[in-house]
């Protein structure tokens, strides 16, 4: 059930509200250009490292599978996952940050709020209205952090943030099935890519525990192999341990609607030990992976390409394209905020180059 779209629609035939919103999704441009963004290295290192596109297809993933064991709307929280990162920049978190700065006197810029912008307003497929005129469930899900400020301007969708509610089951899921998804395949694409080691890992308990088990199972197992069965074994533990404890939680606090969730502590919650754990293993990634000087060389080239062309666009918008000319017109920081977060990596490698190259038109 839903509390329905901004723009009244028939209802689906064939297909439910939420189905409907997932297959809006699959088909927008927006999805199609997460093909071509990163999660933590840039599209041209290499063909086997995950994108935004393969990343949030293993976070629907996720989610269903726990979603079905917990009886929540599997469509639902598949829609949510799916469009989670519609808003991110180019070049990942780096690319993001340097936007945010770009646009510090213009209200700044943040995925979140990008994602529902992209699915509100910047999708044109539709005759009746812009946007994919998303379900209220579907948008409010996506909206995974928000200011007051920015609450308050976006109404009935940002209220939760303003009364410290939760979101749907089905949007805690999601984001819990992100951080699942990104952490394992952030250590598989971090070995993959030889800036991390086994051994190095060895000292994360989660993944040394694992390890141990595989090794134990599969003593002449090549590297690369063990790798794989260690992240799934992982993976596996996590998901378990998700919808173990979320199973708890639900049923000693028994919600009987929505507005019991929204009131509830989280209900989608990791047991304590595995919590702990988790952490354990961001703080391995953020100190050994996305700390290590090569990733931080190319992040430095990133912020360098999103701030040049973030300004120069804003000292001369004739040079945007003629739809985010006539955009700017309203509001050219925006406008340009948008363009080029809507930019894959290698776009905006090469719009760089034509803008800033001489020999390139």
């Amino acid at each position: 059930m839903t509390r329905g779209r901004r723009v009244a629609e028939p209802k689906p035939s064939g297909r439910t509200e939420f189905q409907r919103d997932r297959d809006r999704i699959v088909h927008s441009a927006a999805f199609r250009r997460l093909e071509y963004k990163t999660q933590v290295f840039v599209n041209h290192e290499g063909d086997l490292f995950r994108t935004r596109l393969t990343h949030s297809i293993e976070v629907a993933q996720i989610a269903r599978s726990i979603a079905r064991n917990l009886g929540l709307c599997e469509d639902l929280a598949e829609a949510v996952c799916l469009a989670h990162d519609l808003g991110h920049t180019p070049f990942g978190h780096s690319g993001q940050d340097a936007l945010n700065e770009c646009m510090r006197d213009h209200g700044g810029f943040e995925h979140n709020l990008q994602s529902l912008r992209v699915v509100d307003v910047l999708e044109q497929r539709y005759g009746g209205f812009d946007g994919l005129n998303l379900c209220f469930e579907t948008r409010e899900g996506i909206l995974k952090h928000c200011s007051s400020k920015n609450a308050e301007i976006l109404g009935e969708i940002g209220e939760r943030f303003l009364k410290k509610w939760q979101p749907s089951l089905e949007a805690q899921l999601a984001n819990l099935a992100d951080e699942i998804a990104y952490n394992n395949h952030d250590v598989d694409d971090g070995l993959r890519s030889g800036l991390i080691s086994l051994e190095q890992l060895s000292g994360v308990r989660i993944f040394s525990r694992h390890l141990a088990q595989v090794r134990g199972l599969y003593p002449e197992l090549s590297d690369r192999r063990v790798i794989h069965e260690t992240v799934r074994r992982i993976i596996n533990t996590l998901v378990t341990d998700l919808a173990d404890e979320s199973a708890r939680l639900i049923r000693a606090r028994s919600p009987a609607s929505i507005d019991e969730v929204r009131q509830a502590p989280p209900l989608i919650a990791f047991s304590g030990e595995i919590r702990v754990e988790q952490l354990e293993l961001k703080a391995f990634l953020r100190e050994n992976l996305y700390q290590h000087y090569r990733v931080q060389r190319m992040a430095n080239k990133a912020r360098r390409i999103v701030r040049e062309l973030f300004q120069a666009f804003l000292s001369d918008p004739r040079l945007l394209p003629p739809e985010f000319q006539a955009r700017a017109l309203a509001d050219t920081p925006r406008a340009i905020a948008d363009y080029v977060a809507g930019m894959t990596d290698r776009y905006a490698i090469r719009e760089h180059r034509r803008i800033f190259a001489v020999e390139e038109a």
